[in-house]
């Protein structure tokens, strides 16, 4: 019997070995149990344990079910029947069965069982059902070096909890000392706390009821030494980190109407690509033809001559209010005042073209005004569009002939735009001496081609969207969002636009009191350690407003009100560990 276990521990880690050296991320042991090798923060465990190594991940081989669709209709016959896999989500193991894995997995790394010097394997965890009376969930193991040898392995249970608003349920902090000391038998003095929670800071809002979806996320974890209460708010001399994540395109958005702003210049960047767009609804309701032709007949009844660039850009006869929906309450703090002829022309014509025809209409009348001489108007001096090269050449009567057939119009109204915007949060984020314009750079280049410098454009925007999030509904000071601004610039500098990614920020606890001390976390956990180095041993608990296993169904509770307060329902998840010596 004994024999036989062993070879069962030997064909097992053997399978084990073969699959961690391979690039394959899954694979199939004795039909019934896949395994899936994960890295880092993708693996369905980081809420629970975390390792600088891959983590082997046993489940049960979920079956493919074919479903056979009844025929279609006459006018698809012609398509055959087809079936679908269902998606059952990850199955756990039996209890039993988790034991038995985790047997092998240990029986494998002692050398008095096998002979040879093995290179130790990575992790092993186990979904389980949850079926025994502890309602364990996880079984995991993990090899243990001293010396670049193996000297034992670490077994790790996880056990948990349906959601639950009765907070006297909760264990104490003393009893999951007492549960440590069970385990593992160190000294009062030995023991050390440790605690952790999170909270959203910005996000999603409930308003009457209803719920305003947002893409984007601010959260702060903290972690701080010393627990002394269950539930207890993270002290002031805690690590706070803030996690944010933002998606351009918030309602709430102070830059809400930029990022419109910036989706017309998309479209026609699509357009000059492909040939074709959908035009969006436009902001102005009367014809772009007719808006440019008054807004050209206000500078021939305004200029005089150069020297009265000033006045250039005031149009006494065109409206120069933005529609009602448009108007913002932070626009108006960094609202440039110095829009030049090409800048206030975007602007025009991205609130009322709606065709290619629309384009190419608008610039011919610009482009005439200019031949005949009616117009002499102002731009900046690094201005560098097609446009502002004709505009350039009008000072001097003689200009460049210019055909506005096919993509043309397109072409140049894009690089108008691409001008436009870069100067707008150039003069914010310089404005606020949040970088300079030698960190810019790279964002600002026009050397590469358009496609390339409307992504840049988006980043920055991206960046700006992130910025105004902390500074306008957090108030972060000003060395935090200068920090922020560094690190984006930086990130984006190597990386592709990502509105997923989390960037992190550190940052005092007492900046951002106000907003979690009124708020419940929305995970708390304590841990209990002893020991040093690899012979450390740890005993967790942790509440979740959400559960942390993803192959169980739990009961999810309901929220009560006590007092003004509404009360969450948390899941509770134990995280216990016991360390076997090898040697």
């Amino acid at each position: 019997m004994c024999s036989k276990i062993i070879a069962e521990a030997h064909t097992f880690s053997k399978f084990l070995r073969t699959f961690q050296d391979e690039c394959q991320d899954s694979s199939v042991y004795e039909e019934e149990i896949q395994i899936l090798k994960y890295h880092g923060d993708k693996s369905p465990l980081h809420n629970i344990y975390s390792s600088d190594r891959p983590v082997f991940i046993c489940e049960k081989t979920v079956p493919k079910i074919e479903e056979t669709y009844e025929e279609k209709e006459e006018t698809e016959s012609d398509n055959e029947t087809h079936g679908s896999i269902a998606d059952l989500g990850p199955q756990p193991l039996t209890i039993m069965k988790a034991r038995q894995l985790l047997s092998w997995y240990t029986m494998s790394q002692n050398s008095n069982v096998h002979s040879g010097a093995n290179p130790g394997l990575n992790p092993l965890w186990v979904r389980c059902d949850m079926s025994d009376p502890a309602r364990t969930t996880w079984l995991g193991a993990e090899t243990v070096y001293s010396s670049n040898k193996i000297s034992g392995v670490k077994l790790y249970s996880v056990t948990c909890k349906d959601a639950t608003v009765n907070r006297a349920s909760f264990i104490t902090l003393d009893e999951l000392k007492q549960e440590h000391k069970k385990r593992h038998h160190p000294s009062s003095s030995s023991m050390v706390t440790k605690g952790t929670s999170q909270y959203n800071l910005f996000g999603s809002t409930v308003v009457e009821n209803t719920t305003i979806e947002s893409q984007s996320s601010v959260t702060v974890d903290f972690k701080w030494n010393h627990v002394e209460n269950i539930l207890e708010i993270p002290p002031l001399s805690s690590v706070a980190t803030l996690n944010i994540k933002v998606g351009s395109g918030d309602v709430r958005s102070p830059v809400f109407e930029m990022y419109r702003e910036l989706e017309f210049l998309q479209d026609l960047a699509e357009a000059r690509r492909t040939g074709e767009t959908e035009w969006r609804e436009p902001v102005e309701t009367r014809p772009a033809v007719d808006l440019i032709k008054d807004y050209l007949e206000g500078l021939q009844n305004t200029v005089k001559t150069l020297q009265e660039s000033t006045s250039v850009n005031e149009v006494p006869k065109v409206k120069t209010e933005p529609a009602e929906s448009e108007t913002s309450a932070f626009n108006s703090l960094i609202e440039r005042g110095d829009l030049d002829f090409v800048e206030q022309l975007w602007v025009w014509m991205r609130k009322s073209v709606t065709s290619f025809q629309d384009i190419g209409d608008c610039l011919k009348m610009v482009i005439k005004a200019l031949q005949y001489g009616d117009i002499k108007p102002w731009i900046h001096r690094d201005s560098s569009s097609s446009l502002s090269k004709l505009i350039l050449q009008s000072y001097h009567g003689q200009m460049d002939p210019v055909s506005l057939t096919g993509l043309t119009p397109v072409h140049m109204l894009l690089e108008m735009g691409l001008g436009k915007m870069r100067k707008d949060y150039t003069y914010h984020l310089m404005g606020k001496e949040l970088t300079t314009l030698n960190h810019l750079s790279y964002y600002l280049s026009t050397e590469v081609d358009l496609q390339e410098q409307v992504l840049r454009v988006r980043k920055l925007h991206h960046l700006l969207e992130m910025i105004v999030t902390c500074s306008t509904f957090l108030g972060l000071p000003y060395d935090r969002l200068f920090l922020l601004t560094q690190s984006c610039l930086q990130y984006y500098k190597t990386f592709p636009y990502d509105e997923s990614h989390e960037f992190k920020l550190q940052i005092k606890p007492a900046l951002i009191s106000q907003f979690y001390h009124k708020e419940q976390s929305v995970s708390w956990g304590v841990e209990v350690s002893s020991g040093q180095g690899p012979r450390e041993v740890k005993t967790s608990w942790k509440l979740s407003d959400h559960p942390l296993v993803d192959h169980i169904t739990f009961d999810t509770g309901e929220t009560t009100v006590n007092g003004d307060v509404e009360e969450a329902a948390y899941f509770a998840t134990m995280v216990c560990c016991s360390l076997v010596s090898l040697t």
